[in-house]
């Protein structure tokens, strides 16, 4: 495997961030600024420099290299495999102009893909109204539990206005990207961790839609929000994204996080990023700076030890929660999953609205919030 990383600023042109290999036929992920990657100019640029590359854009919070973290850059990985190949696949969840089916553009987007040999699937996805647990649940039903998908939901800063994504074309909105890895050589391992306490009492979900949350123990929910956030609950919805919500479904073993991402002040209710079904039990969560940083070191431990072998790219996907929290001190989460594994692994990814991968223990993919999802690659 052979990789060449690339970065343009708002202020600078194309700058190489690693030697600058002559790649055939690469992979190139260009993922970065939404407004830069809005640019009628951008698909043309990043085509001149690879005129035989397969081009998939998504809009983050912020673009992670080795070197920086950055909210006002694009950053593009190439990558040309020397014994795998890939296909990539797109849909579009706004397609038939009616009405947004997540889990339908889920499962067909998968079905596209030929199934002989099929390891990995790596999903980018449109972030911003996208319901992603119908999303892994579409995907989940095409894939006979033999396939692993891990990914992201694109973001846009913290401005949750509108995200971005393509594939070999201008970014989009509503697009979702699915590459798909293949090969006998070919070794892909993940790890998710998050590093979020819960806290306060355990309350019953008594009234819930999709993923709007009414009620918990019958008494509105954004009232007890803001009962618990105090002072804090004036910065809302903001503030949400410091205290996320721990969910646990009475049909699952594993508690899901999930960022509230907006509030609905009418209906005294909040909208959360995946699903909450009716009967969960819900508590909120907390974390500080050395938590994240040890979650998203326990995250590389995990993965690294599942991989067997030096990874020669890891993909990095972490959620704007997680970002904020982190502020000034948002590299040293980075730093902790290199000193893992390794400084000659090229390191690339994004903040998000949302991480795909299973529980460690399980095959199925799901949605998480304020996780550190990490997929090694190596041949």
């Amino acid at each position: 495997m052979k990789t060449v990383q690339i970065k343009k600023t708002k202020t600078s042109g194309w700058e190489y961030l690693s030697e600058n290999h002559a790649l055939k036929n690469p992979l190139v992920l260009v993922f970065g600024n939404r407004y830069m990657l809005e640019s009628e100019s951008i698909y043309e640029e990043v085509k001149s420099l690879y005129k035989d590359g397969e081009f998939v854009f998504g809009s983050t919070s912020g673009d992670i290299t080795s070197q920086y973290v950055d909210d006002e850059s694009i950053t593009i990985t190439a990558i040309e495999f020397e014994c795998s190949k890939f296909i990539i696949k797109s849909a579009n969840v706004l397609a038939d102009n009616t009405s947004i089916n997540s889990y339908e553009t889920g499962k067909k987007l998968i079905e596209q893909f030929p199934k002989q040999g099929l390891k990995h699937v790596f999903i980018v996805s449109e972030g911003s109204f996208i319901n992603g647990s119908q999303l892994t649940l579409g995907m989940n039903s095409a894939t006979e539990e033999n396939v692993l998908i891990t990914g992201a939901l694109c973001g846009d800063a913290a401005r949750f206005e509108k995200t971005v994504a393509s594939y070999n074309e201008l970014p989009k909105s509503g697009e979702i990207v699915a590459i798909g890895f293949y090969g006998e050589t070919l070794n892909i391992s993940f790890a998710i961790n998050g590093g979020w306490t819960p806290f306060g009492p355990e309350r019953i979900v008594t009234k819930s839609k999709a993923n709007v949350l009414y009620e918990l123990d019958h008494k509105p929910a954004l009232d007890l929000y803001k009962k618990y956030l105090g002072e804090k609950s004036k910065e809302l919805p903001g503030a949400a994204l410091l205290y996320p919500l721990k969910v646990k479904s009475t049909n699952e073993k594993h508690s899901i996080v999930r960022t509230i991402l907006n509030i609905n002040e009418a209906e005294n209710s909040m909208i959360l990023a995946g699903d909450i079904h009716e009967n969960s039990r819900v508590q909120l969560m907390m974390t500080n700076v050395d938590n994240i940083v040890d979650a998203s070191e326990q995250a590389a431990i995990q993965a690294l030890e599942l991989q067997g072998k030096a990874p020669e790219l890891a993909i990095l996907v972490s959620c704007i929660g997680r970002k904020l929290v982190l502020d000034q001190r948002v590299e040293e989460e980075v730093e902790e999953v290199i000193e893992v594994v390794g400084e000659n692994t090229t390191i690339c990814g994004l903040y998000s609205y949302g991480e795909i991968a299973p529980f460690s223990d399980e095959k199925t993919c799901q949605l998480h919030n304020q996780t550190m999802t990490i997929t090694l690659i190596s041949e």
